[in-house]
């Protein structure tokens, strides 16, 4: 008998890349009782052609499904960067994250989207924090990125911008939501009070203040403040040197290449993505709709598969609320 209450939330990303091949491969891959926990959230018409391509078809029946971000058949073509395919994965992962918020789901998957598809879509968009932010009613700047992979979990504190404006932003405060997230989403995925280490700003945490005072206005005072809440923590250090040490639960980086680097480089496409912060967790790959596979049948679902065994444990939400932030 199939659960009431599937754990999992599956988007299909954009329809045109390679999410819907490497969702079909992963649900295939899992157990008939894994796949139960799991239900799919996208075009109906768009899963019934890729199964086919796939010789997959036998599979859909026992699948649970959730119609979202219909595509009309024009716009429908492997490979292509189509505004309607861009609004259906904004669609489909609204509408999943929408019943994760309900208490459907303990947490979301999105396939990989394609970010020039949604903005010829008209979408203000810039990764699936800030979807995630503005379904949830939540400034953007409450909901951060933490990459899984490669044996680390590194929590982004920003991301999508430029450097300099990155180092605008910075402030104790933003640290200080960015941990704090951070170390919630550890304790979800099973870590409770894990060991943190901060990343300086500038190299070597900028040496006192040899190297710039950044560290020394935004990143110490955040640490500080942080000691006294309870949580065991240390930085900030430079990236370089906590890294090599490897004896940190989480990892705070303050620009996107510090965090990025390294999990790519240990994990080339097997990493898991999450959006954390807000009231519903919501998790991708750590890599792109690869448009220029999509449709050829050789898309890999590893990454996939990895962050649905990452998110399995995850409680529902009911059980979130008793988790201390």
């Amino acid at each position: 008998m199939r659960p009431a209450t599937p754990r999992l939330a599956l988007a299909l990303g954009d329809p045109n890349g390679i999410g819907p091949e490497i969702a079909l491969k992963a649900l295939h891959a899992l157990s008939a009782e894994d796949r139960q926990r799991i239900t799919v959230f996208g075009p109906a018409a768009v899963l019934q052609r890729t199964a086919a391509a796939l010789d997959l078809l036998a599979l859909l029946p026992e699948l649970h499904h959730v119609e979202a971000g219909a595509l009309p058949d024009s716009a429908a073509v492997p490979g292509r960067i189509d505004p309607a395919a861009g609004a259906s994965a904004v669609a489909s992962a609204t509408a999943a994250i929408n019943a994760c918020r309900a208490g459907k789901f303990g947490a979301v998957i999105a396939c990989p989207h394609h970010e020039t598809a949604i903005h010829q879509a008209g979408i203000p968009f810039s990764g699936y924090p800030s979807l995630l932010a503005r379904v949830c009613g939540l400034p953007e700047d409450e909901v951060f990125l933490m990459l899984i992979g490669g044996g680390l979990r590194i929590v982004h504190v920003t991301l999508h911008e430029s450097v300099r404006t990155a180092l605008d932003r910075l402030t104790p405060e933003l640290v200080q939501r960015a941990v704090r997230a951070g170390a919630r989403t550890c304790a979800l995925l099973g870590v409770e009070n894990p060991t943190i280490g901060v990343f300086g700003i500038n190299p070597h945490a900028s040496e006192g203040t040899l190297f710039g005072p950044e560290d020394a206005h935004t990143v110490v005072p955040a640490v500080a403040q942080l000691r006294t809440e309870g949580y065991r923590i240390d930085g900030p250090h430079g990236a370089d040197m906590l890294l090599a040490q490897r004896r940190h639960d989480l990892y705070v980086a303050m620009l996107h290449d510090q965090g990025h680097i390294p999990i790519k480089l240990l994990a080339p496409n097997a990493a898991s993505a999450l959006s954390i912060g807000a009231n519903a967790l919501l998790s991708s790959v750590g890599h792109g709709s690869a448009m220029d596979i999509a449709g050829r049948g050789v898309a890999d679902p590893t990454a996939l598969l990895r962050t649905m065994a990452l998110l399995s444990g995850v409680p529902g939400r009911e059980e979130q609320k008793s988790i201390p932030a």
